[in-house]
């Protein structure tokens, strides 16, 4: 079996994957399972693969994404503990009387904490900051949860270009620069961006309000407040610690605290701020256990579907080396498929093409098979057209940053789903084109500003 075939069949198994997924056919942790498991013994019976390579793929996998499933599951316990205890109730009031009734308000309000909680750079913490507190406001704005995630990812996207952050630095080690001087060409794009992100969340707000979101709005008085029953309200008065908020308001800021300061793995915070909380406000056995009991559902949904993306990115994204000799990924023949199809008919317009598609290839390509992977094939192909490295690369950087946080290779778009408990489906179907629209405009402005050749 060629490198040809091995790259069909990998958009093969991403497409059946999305298609699956969009018309509601699975969990997404079983197609992450199945899809890549056909394709493994699709390569064992061409011969591209052994058993043992599949077995090697798929360990190198789980090792990539371990970490980042005991995030999801002390994060969803952490704040599910909170939630309990009533911290966000009292934040929720505060936020509630700053904005009123104003969906445009709550939607702005997204947008400005998305940005300022991603200047780490860390998405993963960044959701952990944005979707729990703002996701009991949406519900009580009867907003969207999508509109949530939607606002907060393009948000997050343009951030993104910081140049701490993983696609800066990674696009500017294959170009041989600091990523701060590649960061220089990048800040006129970055602030537009961030205008624009603003835009587009009024824009939401606009869209939610005509819906008929909003404390009074049409859809208030046809579904009704937001209020517990008799039975959820005593159940949540018995687990409120109101006494506590101050503990539990500082125990949050040290966590994302620690969070930003990146010293340790970002679990850490998670587990220890899960062992402060539950010991302070719920002590003894039995009441830890309930807790941890009433929260292991969405902990194992998340969790599960992690593990199985963990067999998607290994099948896909590992490469395995058999003596001296490394035997090229799934993800590899695909890049290597593209440009094999691009140079045909596109020319000295690459920059542009590669920018527009870079979207739905976000779709199929991890960040690190991005950049790693397709960046040096493009910088290559513009070179046989006369093309400098440089506008391909910001072209790359820019529009796939749009895109990150809706891809399902990214392990903290699952966790960012997980928290606003939204299907990845639901989340994908609602900003792509969102994005897509994004990225483009950010594409024509660097073309204006000469930064991007036509």
């Amino acid at each position: 079996m060629n490198e040809i075939i091995v790259g069909i069949l990998g958009f093969v198994t991403m497409a059946a994957i999305v298609l699956t997924l969009f018309k509601s056919k699975t969990l997404p942790s079983i197609a992450f399972i199945v899809f890549p498991s056909i394709l493994a013994v699709v390569l064992v019976v061409g011969g591209y693969y052994s058993f043992d390579n599949i077995a090697a793929l798929i360990k190198a996998g789980f090792g990539s994404t371990g970490p980042t499933a005991a995030l999801f599951v002390f994060s969803v316990l952490y704040f599910g503990i909170m939630t309990d205890a009533g911290m966000f109730d009292v934040i929720i009031g505060k936020l509630m009387k700053l904005v009123g009734g104003n969906v445009i308000g709550v939607s702005v309000m997204t947008c400005i904490i998305a940005l300022i909680g991603h200047l780490d750079g860390g998405g993963a913490s960044t959701f952990c900051i944005v979707v729990p507190a703002m996701l009991p406001v949406y519900k009580k704005m009867h907003m969207k949860p999508t509109s949530l995630l939607q606002v907060a990812v393009l948000a997050m996207g343009v951030l993104n270009l910081m140049p701490w952050a993983g696609p800066t630095m990674r696009a500017a080690s294959v170009l041989g620069m600091e990523a701060g001087q590649l960061w220089g060409t990048l800040i006129p794009i970055q602030i537009f961006g961030v205008v624009l992100a603003l835009v587009h969340a009024v824009v939401v707000g606009l869209l939610e309000k005509k819906r008929g979101a909003g404390l009074d709005g049409r859809l208030a008085q046809i579904e009704g407040s937001v209020e517990l029953n008799e039975a959820e309200a005593a159940a949540h008065n018995e687990l409120a610690r109101p006494k506590l908020f101050v503990f539990n308001l500082v125990l949050t800021v040290a966590v994302i605290g620690l969070l930003i300061w990146d010293v340790f793995p970002s679990y850490v915070p998670f587990m220890l701020g899960v062992a402060a909380a539950i010991l302070v406000n719920y002590p003894g056995a039995k009441m830890q256990k309930k807790i941890i009991n009433s929260h292991a559902g969405p902990a194992l949904m998340m969790c599960s579907t992690l593990m199985g993306a963990a067999v998607l990115m290994g099948v896909l994204v590992k490469s395995v080396t058999v003596g001296e000799a490394t035997i090229p990924s799934v993800v590899t023949c695909m890049a290597d498929l593209i440009q094999m199809i691009l140079p045909a008919f596109l020319g000295r317009h690459l920059p542009l093409v590669i920018g527009a598609l870079s979207v739905p290839l976000a779709l199929c390509f991890d960040t690190d098979s991005y950049f790693y992977g397709m960046l040096p094939v493009m910088i290559g192909i513009g070179e046989g057209f006369g093309i400098s490295a440089l506008p391909i690369a910001v072209s790359m950087v820019v529009c796939r940053n749009c895109a990150t946080f809706i891809s399902p290779m990214v392990p903290a778009t699952l966790l960012g789903v997980g928290l606003a408990d939204v299907d990845i489906k639901d989340h994908i179907k609602n900003s792509f084109l969102w994005v897509w629209g994004f990225s483009i405009l950010c594409l024509v402005f660097a073309v204006l500003l000469g930064i991007m050749p036509l």
